[in-house]
């Protein structure tokens, strides 16, 4: 006896499948950085991407995309 398996996902069962973080936000969501230094808020950012350890984060003021990737909770909604 043969048995046959589909695999029949849809993209948003792809991507809830990939893990990410309690509350993904989707690239070009608005957000504030926190400041690693002195631990306040900045903001004039969007998403740029994400990758499994966090964010990619781009400055609004000159488009640029931070170096660093930001953890999901240096992040919050701007």
């Amino acid at each position: 006896m043969t048995t046959s398996i589909s695999f029949n996902t849809s993209a948003s069962e792809a991507l809830a499948a990939f893990s990410v973080g309690p509350s993904a936000f989707p690239v070009g969501t608005s957000v504030d950085v926190k400041n690693r230094f002195i631990g306040t808020w900045s903001h004039g950012f969007e998403i740029a991407g994400l990758v499994e350890a966090g964010y990619m984060i781009r400055r609004l003021s000159d488009r640029s995309i931070l170096p660093d990737v930001l953890a999901f909770d240096e992040v919050r909604a701007g």
